[in-house]
């Protein structure tokens, strides 16, 4: 069985090709340093009872594949048994094995409750820092927030807020009901209206790779955000746009020594001056790295729209497409180098 296996996966070597991209994020990441994030899963490592469970690293390289490819748990687990690059990424299928479905859901699920993503999306930044990507550790972070449409859509909606009408947020609470996906709120961009979620991100200003991130229901007023997105980053400075130059976070920026980088905003009665207007042309020119940033998502990764209910999921899925987001990026940068 062994000689068999090991026939299997050399002939499949061969067929996918050095090149491919799998087998290259393979090399690129010390996969078991994830493990100590993924313990306590299964109720038999803790008690000792039932079945052995799924190597919980080939679950999460899994996961990690249906978010790149943007697959249901059913086609994921039938990549699984027809694709070799998959088999070889996941060693699932090398010798007849592939969880279900239902089993890829489950662990997902309990990953999400856990609330351990943002952990795993930690560690893959630390991973790719010791490759010479300084990710945690960057001259500058660029904050900005982009929505994320919810699976669901309410029957019924009272009322909607406003895009970075502060003061319209606090004074009445969103009213929803008969909602599938009850985190979800309804939220007004210009002339559009979204229901869903909201995906406040800081990237570095080198190359553009997520540092960290935060999800919320859409109708929540971006700058209040600002330090919750960017706290435990080694930065000199932060960059964001018109949604967060508020006094309050001007302040915190000056008392943690940070360069301010918000851009500035005309007031009523008030225009900005010439000095002002060159700052944030200069400004600008770096920040565009964040919306390329939701635009690879969006397209490259198919995130416009939420695949599960309720904040947590959604937060995990976010950070899992995050993760592809800097794989993908950082297995291009390292093979342009060298």
């Amino acid at each position: 069985m062994v000689v068999k296996a090991g026939f299997l996966e050399l002939t499949a070597e061969v067929l996918v090709g050095k090149d491919n991209p799998l087998l290259q994020l393979n090399e690129l990441i010390e996969w078991e340093r994830f493990r100590k994030y993924l313990k306590g899963l299964y109720r038999n490592e803790i008690h000792g009872e039932g079945g052995q469970p799924y190597d919980v690293i080939q679950m999460f390289k899994a996961l990690l594949l249906q978010q790149w490819h943007s697959l249901s748990d059913t086609d994921l687990e039938k990549s699984l048994r027809t694709r070799l690059d998959f088999m070889l990424f996941t060693r699932f299928g090398l010798e007849g094995i592939v969880p279900d479905a239902t089993t890829f859901c489950r662990f997902r699920n309990k990953l999400m409750s856990d609330g351990r993503f943002k952990k795993l999306l930690n560690e893959v930044n630390q991973q790719l820092g010791k490759r010479g990507l300084a990710i945690l550790k960057a001259n500058a972070a660029i904050v900005d927030a982009t929505i994320i449409e919810s699976a669901a859509r309410p029957n019924r909606v009272i009322d909607l807020a406003h895009d970075r009408e502060e003061s319209e947020l606090e004074e009445e609470p969103l009213q929803i009901s008969e909602s599938a996906d009850s985190d979800a709120r309804w939220f007004k961009e210009g002339k559009r209206c979204y229901f869903g979620y909201k995906a406040f991100v800081s990237t570095e200003s080198e190359h553009g790779f997520i540092q960290q991130l935060e999800v919320t229901p859409a109708n929540q007023y971006e700058g209040h955000f600002l330090e919750k997105t960017i706290t435990g980053l080694e930065i000199q400075a932060v960059l964001a746009d018109k949604g967060y130059a508020t006094e309050a976070n001007r302040e915190w920026l000056r008392k943690q020594g940070y360069l301010d980088g918000i851009m500035r905003k005309a007031t009523r009665g008030q225009a900005l001056n010439e000095v002002e207007k060159a700052v944030n042309k200069l400004i600008s020119k770096v920040r565009f790295k964040v919306e390329q940033c939701f635009g690879t998502l969006k397209r490259r990764f198919q995130f416009q729209r939420a695949s599960y209910f309720g904040l947590r999921k959604v937060e995990g899925q976010m950070c899992l497409k995050a993760m592809c987001f800097n794989l993908l990026k950082a297995s291009r940068l390292l093979m342009a180098t060298g």
